[in-house]
């Protein structure tokens, strides 16, 4: 599966570090933008849960497009508590979706990046399905999930520190069908010691998934 660096993919506050896995396959399933967890904290669009989780869409099929935000590696720009970051997110939806018009749009991110990318996967009606990996619910408002029709795939960690198991079974009873939770056991929330089995679940679940038609 091909990985090629992005020249041309541009936000608000200037030009994205950006890459696009492409899928070995011929046919698309969908284009995929992934977001990444909270700079603060160290997270880059080189995360070892975003790496395999890339992987593992174009696995099934997908062309996916991982990008820092703004201040990010060599990314224009500087930290804007999450503002500014939604507006990266909405960017690469916008070159992932004139790049393949044809195909389906997908918003998947992971910890801090799952609250960018369900928030404007919500809004953005180009958007068929939402991923959230490791969503930290009490960090965050995940709110807008819980009024969306659209698909959403949830993997979390069983030892998730951020989210405890408890509090995502009572989030997720709250969710609209159709929705999906995989567990991945004895995980934590980065997934140490675990981070294949986040591809795994991505596989599981969106492998043989079709997108619900009206």
């Amino acid at each position: 599966m091909p990985t090629s660096p992005v020249h041309d993919l541009r936000g608000p506050a200037g030009r994205l570090d950006a890459l696009l896995e492409l899928p070995d396959r011929t046919e698309l399933r969908a284009a995929v933008v992934l977001a990444h967890p909270d700079p603060q904290r160290g997270g880059t669009m080189h995360s070892k849960v975003v790496y395999a989780a890339t992987k593992a869409l174009a696995g099934i099929g997908c062309a996916v497009l991982r990008f820092n935000f703004r201040g990010v590696g060599s990314s224009e720009g500087a930290w804007d508590e999450g503002r500014g970051e939604r507006d990266d997110f909405r960017a690469a939806l916008d070159f992932m979706s004139a790049r393949y018009p044809a195909a389906e749009l997908w918003a998947a991110g992971y910890s801090f990046g799952s609250w960018i990318a369900t928030s404007e996967g919500v809004a953005d009606p180009r958007v068929s399905v939402l991923v959230a990996i490791a969503p930290p619910i009490g960090l965050y408002d995940f709110g807008p999930l819980t009024t969306s029709a659209k698909p959403t795939f949830i993997i979390h960690g069983e030892a998730d520190e951020l989210t405890p198991l408890k509090s995502m079974y009572e989030f997720y009873a709250r969710l609209p069908e159709p929705r999906e939770l995989a567990v991945v056991d004895a995980a934590d929330h980065v997934f140490d010691g675990h981070v294949s089995e986040v591809g795994d679940a991505v596989e599981d679940l969106l492998g043989d998934f079709a997108t619900p038609t009206n």
